[in-house]
């Protein structure tokens, strides 16, 4: 049986993930007028346009939309071939990991990361990804964009990989003269003051509200924001109540804002905060060795 030729795989690759025969052109290093012969060939041998115009630019067609996870695993794969199982060259790794994950986690390990990467692998770039509302990591894990997917709340299909890096526990952040801190907190009395619920997807509501129902209060959450670093100047000035994870009050105490932290009164599952990523990268060996460097240094005091 006669192969198809490996370069189209490579430049449908190029094509799909850059929606533009500038863009492909420029990534293979061929002229636009050699990819748009390239891309006929890719349209004769597939018996579809793949990308058609639309307005200015181009967009790609169903058929192409179908192939695309799976063009780009096959031209991974095959890449992987051509590599090294073992070793990787960190001296001379020249290559950008993009990392998904919230603000506190690159609060607290972003800078050490780095550090650890560039005492290797002096050349490689480290690139964090805000969480988007969505909540669609299995698409951006399957799309070869994103190298990791860090958070403690992953819902992936079965292929996803994902690996433990470290558990905390939730403790409640108040400003220092707050009332609550007068007499014992309570369930009742953590429930009485307004609350601030940290949540990427606008949610009010989560493990704390269900652990207070079993006492038979309900807290008010009056506030609801993306980040744990905006949600912590809401603090200084406000009866606010943040619950957040303990691991990061000490670089909290280092912004030297006036709060101070206390056990929220009802029982809460330990938090797991895991790393993820797309098989596509599991052989990969600088992949596998920024896997083996973010576990590391999660288990370094910050």
């Amino acid at each position: 049986m006669q192969l198809p030729d490996m370069n189209l795989l490579v430049a449908l690759d190029a094509l799909l993930d850059e929606g533009s025969v500038v863009g492909a052109a420029q990534r293979m290093n061929l002229s636009p007028a050699a990819m748009s012969r390239t891309l006929g060939r890719i349209r004769d041998a597939l018996g579809d346009p793949i990308l058609v115009r639309a307005g200015r630019g181009l967009v790609p067609t169903p058929r192409a939309l179908a192939l695309r996870e799976q063009v780009s695993l096959l031209v991974e794969q095959a890449g992987q071939v051509f590599r090294s199982a073992e070793d990787v060259d960190l001296l001379n790794l020249d290559r950008a990991f993009n990392i998904r994950t919230n603000d506190l986690f690159i609060a607290l390990y972003g800078a050490q990361l780095l550090r650890m990467m560039h005492e290797q692998a002096p050349r490689t770039v480290l690139r964090f990804v805000p969480e988007s509302p969505g909540g669609d990591d299995d698409s951006v894990l399957r799309d070869g964009r994103t190298d990791l997917v860090i958070s403690s709340s992953i819902d992936l299909a079965p292929e996803i990989k994902v690996q433990s890096l470290f558990h905390t526990f939730y403790v409640g952040l108040a400003r220092r003269d707050h009332p609550i801190f007068d007499a014992e907190i309570t369930p009742a009395r953590f429930a009485a003051y307004p609350q601030i619920s940290v949540s990427r997807r606008g949610r009010a509501n989560g493990p704390i509200d269900v652990e207070l129902a079993n006492f038979k209060v309900q807290r008010r959450v009056a506030l609801i924001t993306p980040s744990f670093h905006s949600a912590l100047f809401s603090l200084p000035d406000s009866d606010l109540i943040l619950p957040m994870p303990a691991n990061i009050l000490n670089s909290v105490t280092k912004l030297g804002l006036p709060l101070r932290s206390f056990e929220i009164p009802v029982p809460l599952e330990r938090v797991n905060v895991m790393q993820a990523w797309h098989p596509r990268f599991h052989s990969d060996p600088a992949h596998r060795w920024l896997r083996q460097t973010l576990k590391a240094c999660c288990s370094v005091d910050p």
